[in-house]
Order: C-alpha cells, then structure tokens, then sequence
C-alpha cells in the first residue's frame, strides 16, 4: 500500500488528505492516479466501496490550475452521490483555496445559477440539471479540462447514457476523461473508447468476474411471502446488526417496513423518492450520527458512502443482479468486514441463481427461527391507504395476505419497453413511480418528467439547440 506522500503530490494537498484521514492511497488509487496525472484517459472498474472518489479527486486537485473557468465536472447518477462527493471534494479542496458547487434536481435552479455566477473550479451533479444549466447558458462547459463520469454503469442502467454523450459532446476534445464503474458492461467501454480516440487506460482492480468484496458475508433465507417481515424480526434478533440499510422495492413497503421496526422499538428511519430533498438529506443524517437502520428503496442504492454499515438487508430478491451489486456494496467499504441478506420468497429462486452466477458469489442459505414473530400485531397496512398487500396484517394471523406478484403492492417486475435509453425500458417500478413521481434524479428536473416522455421531450427540445 503506497503512501499519498509518495506519490509526488503537492504538499498542501497531501496535508490536506491528512486532515480527512487520507493517508494511504487504495489499490484502485494506486493503479488510477499515476495513470491521471500523466493526462491518460482513463476507464476504471472496481468494486463499489474501494475508493473510487479519491481516484479521480486527488490527481484533479494536484492538476488544477486555480483559473476562474470550471475546470472540472463530475457527471454522477443520484442526487444523493453528488453530495457526497461534493463534500469530500469541499472538505479536501478549503484548504487548498479550490471550491466546489453541486447541481441537482429538487433544489433551486436559480440559487444553483446563482452559486455558479459567484465562481467555482469544480461542478458536481446529474446529468438532467447539468444539461438544463447547459441550455440556460449559466453553465458553461467550453473549458472543462477534466471530465468524471463516476459509476458509468448505474448512469446506463437508469437511462442517462443519451444525456451523458450530450454533456460530453459539449466540452473540448482535448479533456481528460476519466470513466468509474463497480461494473463495465459493453456499452461504457464503447464511450470510453469513442470519446478519447481508442487512447483510454483499461483498468480493472480484483479479479476480472470478482463484482463484490470478498469481506462481505452473502446470505439468504426463503420465506413465503406473508412471513417477509418475521424473517426480518428474526435476523435482526438472532445477527444483531450494528448499522444497517434494508432496501425494499417501493415506497410503500418502505414505508412498511420503517411502521413495523418502530413498533419494535428499533431506532429506523426511512429514504426514499417519495421525501423532499431536505427530509432525505435529514435522514441521511441522522442515519449516519446513530440510527441503526435505514429503509430505503433504489435510490439509496447507487453512492451512498458511509463507512460503519454491517449488513444489508434486501426485502425480497431484486430482479437485477447490478441492483444487488450496488446494493450490497454500501456495507464492507474500504476493506472492512459485512454481511448482506437477502430475503427472498418461494418464487425467486431464479433471481438468487442470477445473482450469483452475476456477481460471482455463493450466497449461504440460513434458517431464522420465526416462532417468536409469526404472530405478532404488526402495523403492515397506512392507515391512510387501506390494507397494505391484499388483506389485513403481514405475517400473523390478522389476514397475511402479503404482496401480490408482480402488483403495485409488491413493486414487481413491471416492464415498460420504449427506446432504451430514452426513458423507457423501465427495469422496475422505482424508476416508473414506486420512487414518488418517477423523475428519474428523484424530482424536479425539467424534461424529465414522467415515463418514456421525459427523455423525448428532453432530445427533441435538444436538437434545437445543437
């Protein structure tokens, strides 16, 4: 493990790196930041959790130049990874003079243009709110030197890549491309190659078919559905996790979840796209100061970087085996030990064979003892809503019920095939609504409204401006 000190870097910037605990570079900043700071393009896969951020952020705060341009943009999927590597870059950059301004939807365009008319070396932000500041003329990308697209693969996943090569066509041919990705599927090889003339670095950290760390301890159980939540209760008193994320499908089992590990007395809060942006921004918070578990849907998935999380706990099989890839990566970052659950029902024993032959795993099959909880009162159903899955109390006597597949209840494999990559294609109900509003940054980001129709509407106001 190489030391930041003896990678030839400014003094400054290797004392600021101290500051934040930045001592010794990971092995894909290792491989990564010669290769940066020798202007190489570069296309890098490695697991989600292994530093990613550093690798790109260190070379461009020891390449910058302190010019009044923006000089570098980070291009990232989520609202919530944007701010995230906002804060790492302003933690690292105030001693070095070097500011920061992120861009999202859900928050005030105008303040966001009001930021950048003060001046900023470096933007970070999704890819909807980059181009609608693009095309206000507040966001000028005529002088970029460097250019991140960070985890490239979830940007495909979600539809972004039509919108990514839009931002890329903007800024001069002579950047530094510098491409991030927990995985490198065909598509995003293709624009690194397409967009830096063949020249890009491949690089790979592990093992070319190894998709997840190998500290964290993969398991599942196989429960029918209306004993979902019991199989919940039952882990979490038999493994005791320290800090977890439990991921569900919608917003509403989200919702089911976070009523009944309340009425257990369990310190849980809850995220998903149907919270306004401060709510989710407070969750996170209070998640990363002490609660011990955070409900969440997809969208917690992709970038959250929070060290001390145990387990991950998936509330039914997801049908992608990337959304495991990306899920399970929130626990066991930067080496340290985790566990991941999967609870999956009768019925997805495919998905879990997915899964493994995917990511390259075995999962270990245990048994929970549900007595104590199969017939426990437990608050599934809104009160505001009704019954929550099809009839009364989820998992005791009062109904069980449970989720029908493949209804709204359940979130299941919905499908909506429109052109990929124009906002159709739709893998799951979170990215059609179950996200509250299926704005695919998560709200507020104009001509991306709902459906296949936002990507439309996005492309032919475009090409009036190209």
């Amino acid at each position: 493990m190489t030391d930041f000190k003896d990678m030839n870097l400014k003094p400054e910037l290797i004392e600021a790196l101290k500051r934040v605990g930045f001592i010794s570079a990971t092995e894909v900043q290792e491989r990564t930041i010669p290769e940066l700071l020798n202007h190489k393009n570069v296309v890098a896969r490695a697991k989600t959790g292994t530093g990613k951020t550093g690798g790109f952020l260190v070379p461009i705060f020891q390449m910058l130049a302190h010019t009044h341009d923006i000089e570098a943009l980070i291009v990232v999927p989520t609202r919530e990874l944007a701010i995230q590597v906002a804060a790492f870059a302003t933690k690292v950059g105030a001693p070095l003079h070097v500011h920061t301004t992120i861009v999202y939807g859900g928050a005030s365009i105008n303040m966001q243009v009001q930021e950048l008319k003060r001046g900023t070396n470096i933007v970070v932000g999704t890819p909807g709110r980059i181009i609608d500041l693009v095309e206000r003329g507040a966001l000028k990308l005529e002088k970029i030197k460097f250019l991140v697209l960070d985890e490239a693969d979830v940007m495909l996943d979600m539809g972004f890549i039509e919108d990514v090569e839009f931002i890329i066509s903007r800024t001069p041919k002579e950047r530094q491309m510098m491409m991030f990705s927990a995985t490198m599927p065909r598509e995003i090889v293709k624009i690194g190659d397409r967009y830096s003339n063949g020249q890009a670095v491949k690089i790979t950290v592990g093992e070319e078919d190894d998709r997840t760390v190998s500290t964290i301890k993969q398991l599942y159980t196989i429960v029918p559905n209306r004993l979902k939540f019991s199989a919940l209760l039952a882990y979490i008193k038999e493994y005791s996790p320290k800090k977890g994320i439990i991921f569900s499908r919608t917003k509403y089992e989200a919702n089911a979840i976070h009523r009944v590990l309340l009425s257990q007395k369990y310190n849980a809060i809850l995220m998903h796209g149907g919270l306004t942006q401060s709510m989710r921004e407070r969750s996170l918070g209070n998640f990363r100061n002490g609660a011990q578990f955070l409900i969440a849907t997809n969208v917690a998935a992709r970038g959250l970087d929070i060290n001390d999380v145990t387990d991950i706990i998936n509330f039914g099989a997801p049908d992608e085996p990337t959304t495991y890839i990306h899920r399970v990566g929130r626990s066991a970052r930067m080496g340290k030990e985790g566990r991941a659950l999967t609870i999956a029902d009768p019925e997805q024993r495919k998905q879990l064979r997915d899964i493994q032959d995917y990511a390259n795993v075995k999962m270990d099959k245990i048994e929970l003892n549900l007595e104590p909880f199969r017939n426990l009162d437990l608050p599934i159903s809104d009160p505001n809503r009704g019954s929550f899955g099809g009839g009364g109390r989820f998992g005791g006597r009062r109904g069980g019920g449970g989720f029908s597949r493949g209804g709204p209840s359940s979130g299941g494999p919905r499908r909506s095939f429109g052109r990929p990559g124009g906002g159709g294609f739709h893998r799951s109900s979170e990215r059609r609504g179950g996200e509250g509003g299926g704005h695919r940054e998560g709200g507020g980001e104009r001509g991306e409204g709902h459906g296949s129709s936002g990507g439309f509407n996005r492309r032919y106001k475009r090409s009036f401006h190209r």
